[in-house]
């Protein structure tokens, strides 16, 4: 016997997949610095940020929380080591432009809704979904989701500083699934991360989708997720979430 899916919750990720930031991380750590009188190429904050990021996760993950760090503390490192490598050393103009960065990165200003974003959350919610966020962020994602207009679409939001479990953990998706007090086979998550989002959220039976943008394709995820799974664009869900429920499941 065959019945129709019918989901009934979708989580979401945020960052690159509702939201942006408004400029590259490069150009705003080069403008801030510069009103503080430091001047600092764009490209070499650039380059230095993702070597200071990843050295940071792969020390203390998901931002420091059981080696006793704060988020805050764990972001004014990273900015702090950014401006290391590129050059800056002195720490007592540092320190006050870190303060100012995470402030300005706290800010709902700094951030830009990705095109279609609202519009198919809005959607969504014509259709009696839950909507949910679980995201690898920080405190902060409350205020600007709020800030932005986008925190009155989601019955919860789950990050992972507040739960200790960074995506692909799958506590972290088996908590949104106890909060949506729904099962995994009538869920689905909706990333731009193939491990994080794609694989986190289908290796605890969520369904799930694939936010690529307008780029070409990573070679390891054109080989192995779906096409049916894959949106260039978020205004795609919905097509994609009707074919997915007319697919009949066996019981």
């Amino acid at each position: 016997m065959a019945h129709r899916l019918r989901l009934q919750l979708l989580t979401w990720d945020v960052k690159d997949t509702l939201l942006r930031l408004r400029r590259p991380v490069g150009e705003e750590y080069a403008t801030k610095a510069k009103a503080y009188g430091l001047e600092v190429e764009a490209g070499a904050l650039r380059e230095a940020f993702g070597k200071a990021y990843r050295a940071q996760n792969l020390s203390f993950p998901n931002y420091g929380l059981s080696h006793g760090l704060t988020s805050r503390q764990w972001w004014l490192d990273v900015v702090l080591q950014t401006f290391h490598l590129a050059g800056v050393l002195d720490a007592q103009a540092l320190t006050p432009l870190a303060e100012q960065l995470y402030e300005d990165f706290s800010s709902p200003c700094t951030w830009q809704v990705l095109d279609g974003a609202e519009a198919t959350l809005m959607m969504c919610r014509k259709r009696s979904l839950k909507l949910a966020v679980v995201s690898n962020f920080d405190q902060r994602l409350e205020n600007i989701l709020m800030g932005l207009g986008l925190r009155e679409h989601f019955d919860f939001v789950l990050t992972s500083e507040a739960t200790g479990w960074p995506k692909p953990d799958p506590r972290i998706f088996h908590e949104a699934l106890r909060l949506g007090q729904v099962e995994p086979a009538v869920s689905a998550h909706i990333g731009d991360n193939y491990r994080r989002d794609y694989q986190g959220a289908r290796a605890v039976g969520m369904h799930s989708f694939l936010v690529v943008g307008s780029g070409s394709l990573d070679p390891v995820v054109r080989d192995s997720v779906p096409q049916e799974h894959i949106l260039s664009a978020l205004p795609q869900l919905l097509p994609a979430l009707d074919r997915l429920e007319g697919s009949p499941t066996k019981v």
